[in-house]
């Protein structure tokens, strides 16, 4: 008997350690079981054309957790990304209005817009002292009102026929062209987490703000930099949207903001900050993604599914409330 709880007691450390150590791995592993349980209870499930909206929807949820990524290492909260998705969206679609020559313009507006949203959080967050809770909520609701001010809530312009294509046309039938962004974005935000020096600054800060300072840091400047990266890789996730979506209207990427955030806490970035990879906030949108896909597949109406997304998240928080930094 005490031979079998030693045993269980071992396995039991084994599995905190590998979740702990490995928590990109483990949420693969745990998308795996979703997806197995969604073909279990409904066979019609398994697909090409399934998996390839999931990979589809993947990715998209992947460059807007890029940015929330950045964010919490360096030790911040964005509730922003959904509402500057929804505004990139829009303006994407107004600016190109259907031409196609229209690309440079509308992606340089959308920039700006992502990274101007990112720069007030920022500014509010470190120079004034404000909650970044608090911040990003009240931006993401002035955002999500300026939708309606500019569309008067109604569909205003509309993707180029050529910018469409370049997300959703079909390599050899199944794979999504939306990937050919991926090969941009994603080596990018490696690049800025593990080989730049401002990604190197980022976790400094986020793990110890003060020691970040007493070593010549710039805190605030990186803090505020952290923002108007979330912003930028928030905008051009909405823009990336619209192609997909195609028919553009207010709030539409809104629910993209606690997508995100559980994705990357998923992943295993913490709210102390100073702790996570993208490669983990990818394997987190996997899984809420195969999640949503499962609740959809089994006719789960759209409030129940926010509701267990809201259930995950508390879980979350309880979980990564018991480590001191982030309760203080």
């Amino acid at each position: 008997m005490l031979s079998k709880t030693v045993a269980s007691m071992s396995f039991s450390n084994q599995v905190n350690t590998f979740v702990k150590k490995s928590p990109a791995r483990m949420a693969v592993i745990i998308a795996i079981v979703l997806y197995l349980i969604t073909i279990i209870l409904v066979p019609t499930a398994l697909s090409a054309r399934a998996l390839t909206t999931i990979g589809m929807f993947v990715l998209l949820l992947s460059f807007a957790a890029a940015g929330q990524t950045i964010v919490l290492i360096g030790g911040g909260l964005d509730l922003s990304v959904g509402a500057v998705m929804s505004s990139a969206a829009i303006i994407t679609a107004a600016v190109m209005n259907g031409q196609d020559g229209n690309f440079i313009p509308a992606f340089l507006a959308v920039m700006a817009m992502g990274a101007g949203i990112g720069l007030v959080n920022g500014v509010c967050t470190t120079k004034i002292g404000l909650p970044a809770l608090i911040v990003t909520l009240v931006i993401s609701n002035v955002v999500s009102r300026l939708q309606y001010v500019l569309t008067e809530g109604r569909p205003f312009g509309y993707p180029s026929p050529l910018f469409i294509q370049s997300i959703i046309y079909r390599f050899f039938g199944h794979i999504p062209s939306l990937v050919l962004y991926a090969f941009i974005v994603f080596p990018l935000v490696f690049y800025i987490l593990n080989r730049s020096r401002f990604g190197r600054q980022l976790y400094l800060v986020g793990n110890n703000a003060e020691a970040a300072r007493l070593n010549g840091i710039h805190v605030n400047k990186i803090k505020i930099l952290s923002y108007v990266f979330s912003g930028m890789f928030a905008a051009f996730a909405g823009m990336l949207g619209a192609g997909f979506r195609q028919i553009v209207q207010c709030q539409m990427f809104d629910n993209f903001a606690f997508e995100s955030l559980i994705a990357v806490i998923i992943g295993g970035t913490t709210f102390a900050g100073g702790v996570g990879t993208f490669s983990g906030s990818i394997a987190g949108a996997l899984v809420m993604v195969v999640l949503s896909n499962m609740l959809t597949t089994l006719g789960f109406s759209p409030p129940i599914r926010n509701i267990v997304f809201g259930c995950v998240l508390v879980l979350l928080l309880v979980m990564y409330n018991r480590k001191k930094p982030v309760r203080q």
